[in-house]
C-alpha cells in the first residue's frame, strides 16, 4: 500500500504510453516515473529528510503531479495548498505545517517571497512555471534536469502522505494527516467500485488538485495505470475543448462546474460520447442539474462521490444504474450511495448508538481510508475520532437497503461551489468589524453555487454597521469564497437554546422554505 505503486507499474506494463497530455507538453509513463525520481533526487540534494512538509501553491500541470509522486518517492509529505486562499491563510498553513519547501507556478510566483518572509520554516521557493525562475528560486524543470533518480523509499501503510488542509472551525484552516494506506484504500475502492477503472482510462483533470476531490482522481487513475488531460483549471469552454481534443473516459466536476456546462452553448455541438463516465461530488447537486446534465448527455454515464477529506476522501458510491428517473431503482438518486468497499458506515444518535432504518442521526464511517488525524490538533482529533470512527458532521439516514441519504448537517459547515466554509471561521472575522454585539453566518440557497455565506449581525448600542462595509471588512482577513454575500442587519437578539447557544435552525429555516432538505 504505497502511493508509488501504480507510477512504477505502468512505467513497466506500458512505458512508451501517455500518462500525461496538456497544451504544454506531454509526458509517457517512462517519463513520468523518471522525473517522479529526478525531483525526489533534487529534493534530497537540497536536503529533505523524511517526513519533511513541501508546500505547492499551483495550479493545475503535470509539474503538479510530479510534485505529488516526486515528494512521496523521496519519503516527504506534501502540504497542497489551496489556490483561492487569502495571504494570511498561506502563512498560517506553512507555519502550522513546518513546511520547508514551497512550489509555486506563474500565478503566485509573485506573492511567494511576501509568504517565506513570514514563514521562519520555508528554506527553498521552488518555481514550477514555463519561463525563468525568478531572482532567489530555484527551478523545478532545473532541479530535475540536474538531479540525479533518487531511489524510491517505499513509504508505505501508516507512512504519512501529507497533510491536507480543509476549512477550520477556529478560524483558520486544519490540516488532515493522510498516511499512504489510506490515499491507496481510497484509489482502490472507487476504482474497482462504481467507477470501474482500467489502464484503457485518461481522466480530464479540471477539478483543482489541491483539493482532495481533485487529486483523488489523479490518484486512482494513476494507481490503475491509466493517462491524465490536464487543464489548467475549469472554464467552461476549455473544458469542453479539451473533450474534443483529448478525448478522456472519465472526468470529475463538482455540480457548480457541471451548472456551467449546461449554460455553455458549445455544449450540444460538442461530442462527448468518449466521456463515457462522469464522476461528480464535493458538494450537493440540484435535481433539475442533474436530470438537464443527463438528458444532454446520454452517452455519458453519471456517478455520485460523497466524502470528505478525513476519509481520503471517498465513503459512498452512487453508480449509473442508480441514475434514473423511472422504475424501481429511481428512487435512489435521491441518495449517496452505498458504502465503498472496505469502508463501513453507520447512522448514530448523540450517543453514538446507531439508530434504526430510516431515522436521521450523524453519519460515521470507518476504514483503512480513515485520516490519522488533524496535525498539531489532538482535541479536535479527539472530537471527531471516535473509537475508529470518523464522525463526519452530516446528518442523514439509512434505507433498508443500506443506501445512505443526507439531510443536513450538524457541523456548522456551508458548502458553496464546491468549496468548505465554516461559520465559526467566517463569524470571527465579521466579529472583528467595530460596533456588533453578535452574529451567526448560515448557508442560504443559491441557484449557482448551490449555497451562499449568509451573514445576520446585531449592532451594540448606537452602532449603526454597514452590510457593504462587512463584506468589504471581511474581504481582508479570509478569502474571497468564505465571505458574506449578503449581510442582514438585525436590531433584535439572535435566537438561543436555555444553554445560551445561537440556535441556528431558526435562523436557517426562512430561507429554506419549499426545499427538500435543508443544505444546497
Amino acid at each position: 500500500m504505497y502511493m508509488t505503486q501504480g507510477v512504477r507499474r505502468a512505467a513497466k506494463l506500458t512505458p512508451d504510453e501517455a500518462a500525461f497530455v496538456s497544451d504544454e507538453r506531454s509526458l509517457t509513463h517512462a517519463q513520468f516515473q523518471d522525473c517522479v525520481a529526478r525531483l525526489a533526487g533534487g529534493l534530497h540534494e537540497l536536503g529533505l529528510k523524511t517526513e519533511d512538509r513541501v508546500a505547492m501553491l499551483s495550479f493545475n500541470s503535470d509539474r503538479y503531479a510530479i510534485y505529488y509522486y516526486g515528494t512521496f518517492w523521496v519519503g516527504g509529505l506534501v502540504v497542497p495548498m489551496n489556490i483561492r486562499w487569502a495571504v494570511p491563510e498561506h502563512i498560517y498553513s506553512i507555519n502550522d505545517s513546518g513546511a520547508r519547501f514551497l512550489i509555486v507556478d506563474d500565478n503566485f510566483a509573485e506573492i511567494a517571497p511576501e509568504i517565506a518572509k513570514q514563514c521562519s520554516s520555508i528554506e527553498f521557493i521552488i518555481y514550477a512555471g514555463g519561463k525563468s525562475a525568478p531572482a532567489g528560486m530555484l527551478s523545478f524543470d532545473d532541479l530535475i534536469d540536474n538531479a540525479q533518480p533518487a531511489g524510491d523509499a517505499f513509504r508505505n501503510g501508516e507512512g504519512l502522505a501529507g497533510i491536507f488542509y480543509t476549512g477550520g472551525t477556529t478560524g483558520f484552516p486544519k490540516g488532515v494527516m493522510l498516511p499512504h494506506r489510506a490515499i491507496w484504500s481510497s484509489a482502490m475502492s472507487f476504482g474497482a467500485g462504481a467507477a470501474a477503472l482500467s489502464a484503457t482510462d485518461r481522466n480530464l483533470q479540471a477539478a483543482p488538485l489541491f483539493h482532495i476531490a481533485g487529486s483523488a482522481m489523479l490518484f486512482a487513475v494513476t494507481t490503475f495505470g491509466g493517462s491524465h488531460a490536464i487543464i489548467p483549471g475549469f472554464e467552461a469552454s476549455a473544458y469542453l475543448r479539451a473533450l474534443e481534443k483529448r478525448r478522456p473516459t472519465i472526468s470529475l466536476l463538482v455540480p457548480t462546474m457541471i451548472g456551467m456546462l449546461l449554460q455553455n452553448p458549445d455544449l450540444e455541438s460538442t461530442d462527448t460520447r468518449r466521456l463515457t463516465r462522469m464522476v461528480y461530488g464535493a458538494s450537493p447537486i440540484s435535481q433539475a442539474i442533474l436530470t438537464e446534465a443527463m438528458a444532454k448527455m446520454p452517452e455519458t454515464k453519471f456517478i455520485h462521490a460523497y466524502g470528505q477529506t478525513e476519509l481520503a476522501p471517498f465513503v459512498t458510491l452512487l453508480g449509473a444504474e442508480y441514475h434514473v428517473l423511472e422504475g424501481p431503482k429511481a428512487s435512489k438518486i435521491q441518495s449517496v450511495g452505498l458504502p465503498v468497499i472496505a469502508t463501513e458506515v453507520e447512522v448514530v444518535d448523540d450517543e453514538g448508538r446507531e439508530v434504526p432504518r430510516g431515522t436521521v442521526g450523524e453519519v460515521r464511517a470507518r476504514g483503512a481510508n480513515n485520516m490519522a488525524g488533524y496535525w498539531n490538533k489532538p482535541e479536535q482529533t479527539a472530537e471527531t475520532m471516535k473509537d475508529g470512527w470518523i464522525h463526519t458532521g452530516d446528518g442523514g439516514y439509512m434505507d433498508e437497503d443500506g443506501f445512505i441519504y443526507i439531510v443536513d448537517r450538524v457541523k456548522d459547515m456551508i458548502i458553496t461551489g464546491a468549496e468548505n466554509v465554516y461559520s465559526a471561521e467566517v463569524e470571527n472575522a465579521v466579529m472583528q468589524y467595530p460596533g456588533l454585539a453578535e452574529c451567526a453566518v448560515i448557508g442560504i440557497p443559491d441557484d449557482q453555487w448551490g449555497e451562499a455565506v449568509h451573514a445576520i449581525a446585531v449592532p451594540r448600542d448606537g452602532a449603526v454597521p454597514d452590510a457593504d462595509a462587512i463584506i468589504a471588512h471581511c474581504r481582508e482577513r479570509i478569502a474571497g469564497f468564505k465571505c458574506p454575500r449578503s449581510v442582514e442587519i438585525r436590531n433584535e437578539p439572535l435566537p438561543k437554546s436555555g444553554a445560551g447557544k445561537i440556535q441556528k435552525f431558526e435562523l436557517r429555516a426562512p430561507h429554506w422554505e419549499g426545499h427538500e432538505r435543508n443544505v444546497g
